[in-house]
């Protein structure tokens, strides 16, 4: 296992137990991956997030095409989804997953959010758009997410959760929070009767300053 390797397997196993104290999962749902040269390390399967430890994160080559995996646990059975995302996504280090409760609660009545935040420019455009569903771990799942992600930092998941990728994981994890505070926002506006929606150019002028806003990946000056 190399120095690099370790650092990231340690990264991901704060991560996820964060995400268990911030809500934003329980148990042993979603997942995490963070890209570590050609390969991938991701979460594995079925595995409670306070009984997980670095040596049980899976190490998968991103250039296989059938999941070849190391490790002494099978990786998440969503790893199809993280694999192709790395791939398709060269601007991403890291993607998380989670069945956060508002963004589960959206993607359940399938529900794009719409501009009701600035802060939705995080996510490199005017809304957040809904992949369709597909049972999870196929591969028509992972084609609908990949295509909802284009020229986007997160979606929601059809019955299913939400996804964000950032640079590296400290920003996939900020995203994750944000898109779960922007779920909350959008729901709670709903039930009172809808929200103002922002324009697409209010919208576009927010994002010109987000290039020094929040958290920033590590090699960010």
């Amino acid at each position: 296992m190399t120095e690099s390797d370790h650092d990231a397997r340690v990264a991901i196993v704060a991560a996820c137990r964060q995400l268990d104290r911030d809500g934003l999962n329980r148990g042993a749902s979603g997942n995490v991956s963070v890209r570590s040269g050609r390969v991938m390390l991701i979460t594995p399967s079925a595995v409670g997030y306070d009984e997980m430890t670095p040596d049980m994160i899976a190490r998968m080559p991103l250039d296989d095409p059938d999941g070849a995996w190391e490790g002494p646990r099978k990786p998440s059975s969503e790893w199809r989804f993280h694999r192709d995302i790395l791939r398709a996504r060269l601007d991403m280090g890291a993607v998380v997953h989670t069945h956060a409760p508002f963004s589960t609660i959206l993607a359940v009545a399938r529900r794009p959010i719409p501009a009701i935040h600035y802060m939705i420019a995080a996510f490199g455009g005017p809304d957040i758009r809904v992949a369709e569903y597909a049972r999870y771990g196929t591969a028509e799942l992972s084609d609908y997410v990949v295509a909802a992600l284009e020229g986007r930092n997160g979606c929601l998941m059809a019955n299913h959760g939400m996804v964000v990728g950032g640079a590296d994981l400290t920003r996939a994890m900020w995203l994750a929070v944000e898109l779960e505070a922007l779920a909350h926002q959008y729901y709670h506006a709903l039930a009172i009767g809808g929200g103002h929606v922002l324009s697409d150019a209010e919208i576009a002028e927010t994002a010109l300053g987000f290039a020094s806003y929040g958290v920033q990946a590590a090699d960010d000056s």
